[in-house]
């Protein structure tokens, strides 16, 4: 089952709004068949599993190991569960039930009528942890909530701008006055920011975020995707020369006022009076949308803290730079649950269990 993870995991980012599944096909404690579900539309793990098998008439006396449940109906593919009962595979290890109600048990049942010998739950625990995204999804009913940002030693996420949004003189020991785009962490940290944006679906900043730096929002130093952005512009005052209002990629402005459509710009309203974070969650539900990666500005990502609507933090502190004022940090308060250093970088994932 392990080794079925390891392969699901090949297809983070590229099987929404499929789960990562791994597959693995085992024949008197031999490896004869693997494989995982690469995008979505494509053959499912099951599939390419036994397609990679050179003798099948091994199958009928073989296991399948597979992280998720087979699914049961048809979809842009033919059911799984059916394909393993027509290649006669009597022996079936499931790692997770499948949350999706068109699934949810329908697959193992029907492998278990056709006879075949289901053992169900083999690293549970780690098989959901996989699909954390889709389960959160189809079980609360929002997408995965990754917070993101980076602080100064000092506890900062951005130095004070004058009022024609230029940086101050600051000390030579610290950040140069010409320096743009400021940036507090190493060039390995910012392209392993990338690598996220290309793993999830979508991305939210706030307002002053864009205004300020006029970020793309892309996945520019990693091969992949790029995410699908979340602008929330209360009054629609971003210039309409932003990069983010560019049409190149589907955005969605969250907004108070009446707008139309464009292509690949769509607006949704909401009540700013409200509780903000659950009217962009259902929102983003409605668009089925799995993940999202908020990276700013510090107000966005208090509120999302703050209403305790989040999964997951990963943080970025430096012992390089200093700001001495500027906008401060979110104030988190969780578990740490891991820790690593990149360079002169220290990454903090944070989980909200």
């Amino acid at each position: 089952m392990l080794r079925c993870i390891l392969l699901a995991k090949n297809g983070l980012g590229t099987t929404y709004p499929n789960p990562l599944v791994g597959c693995v096909i085992v024949h008197n404690n031999k490896i004869i068949g693997e494989g995982w579900h690469q995008q979505a539309g494509m053959p499912h793990a099951e599939v390419n599993a036994i397609k990679s098998v050179k003798d099948e008439t091994l199958l009928k006396e073989a296991t399948i190991h597979v992280s998720l449940e087979p699914c049961s109906h048809f979809g842009k593919t033919p059911p799984c569960a059916n394909l393993i009962i027509e290649k006669g595979i009597k022996n079936v290890v499931i790692g997770s039930l499948d949350p999706n109600p068109k699934v949810a048990g329908k697959g193992i049942q029907l492998l278990k009528d056709a006879g075949c010998n289901v053992i169900e739950g083999v690293l549970e625990k780690e098989c959901n942890t996989l699909n954390k995204r889709f389960f959160t999804f189809h079980l609360k009913k929002r997408p995965y909530i990754i917070l993101k940002w980076a602080e100064t030693s000092d506890g900062f996420i951005a130095p004070i701008k004058d009022k024609n949004n230029r940086l101050p003189h600051l000390e030579k020991n610290e950040i140069r006055k010409d320096a743009a785009p400021i940036w507090i962490t190493n060039k390995i940290s910012r392209q392993l920011v990338h690598k996220w944006r290309a793993e999830e679906q979508a991305i939210l900043v706030g307002t002053k975020t864009v205004i300020e730096d006029n970020p793309n929002l892309t996945t520019r130093d990693w091969e992949g995707n790029s995410p699908i952005r979340i602008v929330i512009d209360r009054t629609l005052r971003i210039p309409n020369n932003t990069s983010v209002l560019d049409g190149k990629i589907s955005t969605i402005i969250i907004t108070e006022k009446e707008a139309i459509n464009k292509e690949n710009l769509f607006f949704e309203t909401i009540n700013f009076s409200k509780n903000i974070t659950s009217q962009i969650c259902d929102i983003l539900y409605r668009y089925k949308i799995q993940s999202v990666i908020i990276e700013g500005g510090s107000k966005t990502i208090q509120t999302f803290i703050d209403a305790n609507l989040w999964d997951e933090a990963r943080v970025f502190f430096t012992g390089n730079v200093i700001f001495k004022e500027g906008t401060k940090a979110p104030i988190i308060k969780e578990t740490i649950t891991s820790e690593e250093r990149i360079k002169d970088d220290t990454l903090k994932i944070f989980g909200n269990d």
